[in-house]
């Protein structure tokens, strides 16, 4: 196959295969004799199987096993790829927890595994990726907070949380969010953001949070409320609906009562008659 007959080119120092059917059971097999390799692309080479948990092309500075069928966890061995500088795991189905070891790729700048079955936290040991500058976890199943340790990341300019299971309120504040070219968390549920630390014309996706740090639920449409915020803070229990308020019926009725009006109008009927009375009486003399 092309995968056993490429393994054999024992001094590769760059291998490229894209669109090119790769018909073994795991890229372990493609390069387990290459201790050469400074780069690996293997994308949609229909790879099957689980990630390598013995490297032996220790040099590898670029690694890019997207868009296949890979399966499984990423091994704790993945810090033996001490020289990496780019992952791109993206579109397979991978799964379970990323390992703390992630965070001893020190070298590391690009990190792509969007589109797998990951799940659990980012792990804490992300805050050592110091030359990070692209992240992109979306569309995993990652939960858990995020953590705010990830603003400590100079030079991170992209960063990708849409779809998927975070929850709590966003660490950031204007000044980090400033500082990216791209900031993504639309697509997490029960992930909210402080209005004091980040504005709504951000447009992040997810709604504000409440005093308990929890999503707000957008307020019912009502045709005589304009709220120019995006969510309302709470109910202000204004009873416009039910009868308790200043309707034109119900029991805070504009104008009058009618028993008030129709005694008005008697009393005023009794004083013309008296006052007629008196005036014919003096005529009549």
């Amino acid at each position: 196959t092309p995968g056993l007959w490429v393994s054999r080119l024992r001094n590769l120092t760059l291998l490229s295969l894209v669109d090119v059917p790769v018909l073994v059971s795991a890229p372990s097999i493609v390069i387990s004799q290459m201790p050469h390799l400074l780069a690996l692309t293997l994308s949609r080479a229909n790879l099957s199987g689980p990630l390598p948990h013995h490297w032996h092309c220790l040099r590898l500075a670029h690694l890019d096993l997207s868009s296949n069928r890979l399966t499984g966890p990423v091994p704790t061995s993945i810090d033996l790829l001490a020289s990496l500088r780019s992952i791109d795991l993206s579109s397979n189905s991978l799964s379970g927890p990323l390992p703390d070891s992630f965070g001893d790729l020190l070298a590391l700048r690009n990190a792509s595994l969007s589109n797998n079955s990951f799940s659990g936290p980012i792990p804490a040991s992300f805050a050592a990726l110091s030359a990070l500058a692209r992240l992109d976890l979306s569309s995993n199943q990652f939960n858990g907070s995020i953590p705010a340790s990830l603003s400590e990341l100079r030079g991170l300019r992209v960063l990708n949380l849409e779809n998927n299971n975070f929850q709590g309120v966003i660490p950031f504040n204007a000044s980090f969010v400033a500082r990216l070219e791209s900031f993504k968390v639309r697509g997490n549920a029960n992930l909210c953001y402080n209005k004091t630390l980040l504005s709504p014309k951000l447009k992040l996706g997810v709604a504000p949070c409440d005093r308990y740090g929890l999503p707000l639920s957008p307020p019912p449409q009502r045709a005589t409320r304009s709220d120019s915020s995006d969510y309302a803070e709470d109910g202000d229990g204004d009873d416009d609906d039910n009868g308790g308020g200043k309707g034109s019926d119900g029991g805070g009725r504009h104008g009058p009562n009618r028993l008030v009006l129709g005694v008005a109008i008697g009393l005023s009927c009794l004083v013309f008659l008296v006052i007629f009375l008196v005036c014919l009486s003096k005529v009549c003399r």
